[in-house]
């Protein structure tokens, strides 16, 4: 099954209390387009963190393989594996070239573990240009970093 996976992530300060969005769509072999949308807010972390953590929340949803396209504003995120960044710092024991330790490893450690059994293809787009579902990822996760998604989460991993 192909998936594609749009996603966001928000921080009201940073850190400062944040949020995830994400869209998740694929076409059923009748044709029938089939949308999911995601969010969560959380009381204190980083940008960075909710940009992981939308992809993450994204493949976590995927119950077999599949094919999974991935849109991101997140240069971080897909940098790190369009330019294998995040195969050099699970190398190097989750350090960085100037061997200091890699940001966010709890979250990178999940989401090689989520995407183990699909195929990722990683695309990135430019934030706040028009792009109609990374727009609704970016209200998605605001709305989420400010609440109005359900009660804000603790994130368990942020260390700051």
């Amino acid at each position: 099954m192909h998936v594609v996976l749009w996603t966001d992530g928000s921080s009201r300060g940073n850190p400062g209390p944040g949020g995830y969005g994400a869209v998740l769509s694929y076409v059923d072999p009748a044709g029938k387009v089939h949308t999911r949308e995601l969010s969560q807010g959380f009381a204190r972390t980083t940008n960075n963190r909710m940009e992981l953590l939308a992809v993450i929340a994204g493949l976590e949803q995927l119950r077999r393989p599949c094919e999974v396209e991935i849109h991101s504003d997140s240069q971080y995120v897909v940098n790190a594996f369009e330019k294998g960044w995040v195969w050099g710092w699970l190398k190097k024991g989750w350090k960085t070239a100037s061997k200091q330790p890699v940001k966010n490893p709890d979250l990178w450690k999940r989401l090689l573990r989520a995407g183990k059994p699909h195929r990722l293809s990683w695309h990135w787009v430019k934030g706040h240009a028009g792009t109609a579902l990374n727009e609704r990822c970016d209200e998605l996760a605001t709305s989420a970093a400010d609440g109005l998604a359900g009660a804000l989460l603790e994130d368990v991993g942020f260390e700051g």
